[in-house]
Formats: structure tokens, sequence, C-alpha cells
């Protein structure tokens, strides 16, 4: 599918449901006088590298022509000040309750009336790398902040030939058109003392004003995406999709969990070269709910430096780096210090070349889904045989908070927290979700599973023994056996990390938790208007397992 940003003039004005009071502000300011166009990454490099505060390391792009760079290319390095993650509390969403689109409308328009004497620059890429699933973004930017364009067109797909035609030749969606995001990261108003992202995500547009976290640009403008695929019939997936290609037949797997819940080790685990592994994408990407194939949204990685000394192989395939130190090695090259010394959550985009066999699609449907916890209630792993208390689970994921998101004065960062799916970035309604994945466990007959890859208990998981586990998944010789009294759930025999519910103190941390889950479900009913409330069935599933521990 492909989206649309041209008009015939009989059709442009306010009997069009594409155009809105949001889309029609965010969108007349790409016009300006004021805009420059950015065609490329090797254009957008050297505005970059040119930016006030920009660090040019002497670390080499690794073949940057396979990226649009030119052969010179060096790794980029740029750092932010206090702020060094994405903050929730900063997001408004129309149609979410209390969000006025007259109120945030006329904010709008003062904050893009204010950039009229700044040169701003506007980008094109594409979100989706197949045919099956394409959206044409724009982003525009003020003077001073070419890394965020750079970094922007490094993280999605540049617009070249290869994909135009691609894109040319993908079904039009005539209800859908282009993304715009309208940015101005010196943006200040005594309303919003941490910044301010706007969403108007029917009508496909975003302002994100005094924000300059590089994640910011980029979940923004996938959160715009997954809500397209998702009026399209697509499942939108925060996550990692990678194909293990066995002598006898494939096996798709997905792993649905928060930064730091090892989605992207999990994704990229080579497993010591036993299988040969077929990589989609560790973060972002689409399922056909008519089929199960899967689309991959972006080519490169967005991913941690924290786990990745200079010294790491893996740090051959940079292309930019943010938030990370620097220094100088014996010969004098400027190099990057990681392993967040600086501050917490230093980042980098790692070009698709990171994992060899990468591919944009697998049209081969998805045979397993992971939900990642971190929940000390949880074994290892726990197979959920319930397609509405597999979708149920999704919707209650238990985790952490991590260093990537800033957090509103007086949250608890250590506090358990529910975030459903693994994806904080929904601009619709929560029950589309939960149907959309109940159809997938239901009607395609996908595997679920439950990693707890945080702590059992007191007693940390090992990632190895996640990765035996999958393996054995994988290899279809998991032994799996009733967990009584739930006839929905198994677990695996594991020494030393064994559910015994016949303790009972374990046996009141489950039940707790459930509650807990319970209780979010319920929450949703009322909270924001009952905007996510979901299926009672959702509910009553859970409830059912609180019950048998009664």
């Amino acid at each position: 599918m492909s989206t649309g940003s041209r008009f015939i003039r009989g059709s442009i004005g306010r009997d069009n449901p594409l155009f809105s009071m949001s889309r029609v502000t965010i969108e007349t300011a790409f016009y300006g006088n004021n805009v420059v166009p950015v065609f490329s990454p090797s254009e957008a490099y050297k505005l970059a590298k040119s930016s006030p505060g920009t660090i040019v390391t002497d670390l080499p792009v690794y073949r940057p022509e396979k990226t649009g760079l030119e052969s010179d290319s060096k790794v980029l390095l740029f750092n932010d000040g206090a702020v060094t993650g994405r903050c929730a509390s900063a997001r408004r969403i129309i149609g979410e309750p209390g969000v006025s689109e007259a109120e945030y409308g006329a904010k709008i328009r003062e904050a893009i009336y204010n950039t009229r004497k700044q040169k701003m620059y506007h980008a094109q890429a594409y979100i989706g790398l197949d045919r099956d699933f394409m959206v044409k973004a724009h982003l525009l930017v003020p003077e001073t902040h070419e890394n965020l364009i750079y970094n922007w067109l490094l993280n999605f797909q540049p617009i070249n030939e290869f994909y135009n035609e691609m894109y040319e030749s993908s079904e039009r969606c005539e209800n859908e058109g282009d993304i715009f995001v309208f940015s101005n990261p010196d943006w200040q108003h005594p309303d919003h003392p941490l910044g301010l992202s706007f969403f108007d995500p029917e009508h496909n547009c975003a302002a994100i004003l005094g924000m300059r976290y590089f994640g910011e640009f980029k979940k923004g403008t996938l959160t715009l995406a997954w809500g397209c695929a998702n009026r399209q019939g697509f499942a939108a997936c925060h996550g990692g999709q990678k194909r293990y290609n066995l002598k006898d037949r494939k096996f798709v797997v997905g792993f649905f969990g928060l930064s730091g819940s090892g989605k992207s080790t999990l994704t990229h685990a080579k497993h010591g070269g036993k299988y040969d592994v077929t990589v989609l994408h560790d973060d972002a990407f689409v399922i056909s709910s008519s089929d199960g194939s899967s689309v991959a949204l972006e080519p490169s990685y967005f991913d941690k430096t924290s786990d990745y000394p200079l010294s790491s192989e893996d740090n051959r395939f940079l292309l930019s780096v943010q938030n990370v130190g620097a220094t100088q090695d014996d010969e004098g090259r400027v190099v990057i210090v990681t392993e967040d010394l600086r501050n917490g959550n230093g980042r980098a985009i790692k070009s698709k070349l990171w994992s060899p066999n990468r591919v944009d699609k697998f049209a081969e449907p998805v045979d397993a889904i992971m939900w990642l916890m971190k929940d000390s209630s949880i074994p290892p792993v726990i197979k959920v045989k319930d397609p509405v208390l597999a979708s149920a689970m999704g919707a209650t994921l238990a985790t952490k908070r991590t260093s990537a998101e800033r957090l509103a004065p007086g949250v608890d960062p250590d506090a358990l927290v529910i975030e459903p799916y693994a994806n904080p970035f929904r601009t619709y309604p929560l029950s589309d979700d939960f149907n959309r994945y109940l159809g997938l466990f239901a009607r395609r007959s996908i595997e679920c599973y439950i990693f707890n890859t945080g702590h059992f208990g007191q007693t940390k998981v090992p990632k190895e023994l996640t990765l035996r586990i999958l393996e054995s998944i994988v290899e279809n010789r998991a032994e799996f056996v009733s967990w009584e009294p739930f006839q929905e759930l198994e677990v695996m025999k594991i020494q030393g990390f064994q559910p015994d519910l016949s303790d009972e103190d374990y046996r009141k941390l489950v039940r707790d938790r459930l509650v807990d889950r319970l209780n979010f479900l319920r929450s949703r009913e009322v909270e924001r208007g009952g905007f996510d409330r979901v299926p009672q069935e959702a509910a009553e599933s859970i409830s059912s397992l609180i019950d048998r521990l009664k």
C-alpha cells in the first residue's frame, strides 16, 4: 500500500476526511520560503558534520555506499544535554479525553510562526520496506538541529530509485495521507515544561516541540505509521522478529518487549552458528491479519551502546552515535566512550549490515509470539494455550522502567509497570490491539509464550537459560507440563526455577500480580474516558486464574 500527498483540486476541502485543522496547520509549514529540501543521507551528513556541537570521530562508516553515504564518511557523535530519553507524559493525542484540537492548534500555529526567520530542513523517507506496507513520511527540522535530520534519514528508508519504484507499484490507499511531522526543539511554553509531542493520528500528522532526543522523532514517526497499519488490517508490533530456516521447516518467531527486555538480544542471537537464521527487524514491524506475513518498517537499528565497549566488533556497523563520551586513542584518533559512562541510555544507529541475513518481509506466517516480561512471579517460561488469555497477557505485559524513558517528577523508576503489547506508542484504542492479536492466536493458531527476562523471586534469569529455552522451542523438543491449577498454562521443569504454588508466599505473589493485571484492565474502563476499554473476556480470562488460587 502507499499513501497520498497530492489531490485533485475538487477534492481539496472540508469534505475530504484526509484533512483536519491539525493536518492543514502542520503540512502548510512545509511549503514556506524558508524551507530547504534535504534529499539524501549524504547531503544530510554534510549538514550534520558542520552543525554546531557535532563531533566527527575517526571511526569510518563501514561500506558507506550501502547507506547512501560517500566513501570518506565518519561516524558522527552528537550529545544532548540533561535529557537522554523519551517523555511519555509530554504526549497529547487527538481523540483522547481532554485534548482540545483548538487549543493545541493555536500553540502549533504559534510555534510555526516563530520559526519563520529560521532555515528549516525538509526530509522525506518511507516507513515500511515492502509494497505490502509503505507510508511516505516528511520531517521538518530547524537549522542547528541537522543531526536530527541525518539520524532520521539513517533510521528510516531514504527515498531512492529502488524504493520509489516499489512505492509507485504498490496499491494506493485512498484513505491514508502521507505522514507530516513538524518540529522545533528550541520551543518553550509554560504549559509544557517537559516539551510537547502532539499527534493527530487519524490524519497522520504530529508536532514535536521543545524536545531534541532523537528517540522522540523515531518513535513519533513510528507512532503514526503503526496507527496507519492498525487501520489497514495489520498488527502493529514493537518488537523483533526472526526466522529459523530449519532442514524440515521454517519457524518464525516474534519477541515483544520494551527497551532492556532482551528483544534485540534474542532477535540477533546467533546461537553459536547452530542455525541458519534470517532477521526481519529488532524493533518495528507489522503483521498482516489476512495472511500472517510480516513487513519491517526500518532498514537500520537504533541500539543501546551500554553493552558495546569500543573494542566490540559490533561497533564496526555504527552510522551515528548519540549521548556517549569521546576521547583519543593512543594514536590521537577521536573515538567514542560507551558503556553509559557519560549518562544513561547512550544510543547508536547501526546499519542494516549489522545483521548479515536480513530481509524486509517474511511471506511465511508467524509461528510463535513471545511476550518478554520482568515480573518476579513468572518462571523463566510459560506456554499460554488459550487464545483469549494469550492476548490478555499481552495486554498486561509487565516490566520495569528503563533509562530510555524520561519520567515526570514523582514517578517511581523501580515500580512494576504494565505496558500493553510493549507498545507505549499506541494512538488508537487498546481494544484494537487486543482483537488483532486474539485473531492471530485464534485463527492462525500462533503459539504464545511468556519469557521472564528479569528475576524469578530473587534469582536472575540468565540470558543463557533464556536462549536454551528458545532453542528447545525452535527445535520442537521443549517439554512443558501443566501448571496446576491452571489448565491454560504450562511450564517447563528447570532446576532452581520451579514455580511452587504450595508455597503460600509464592502463591500470594502470583495471585497479587494477577490481581494487578486484572485491576489494570478494569482501570481501562474509566481512565481516559474508557478510551482503552477492552472486551470483558480479557478480564474474565485473568479473573478465572485468580479464582483458582483462592
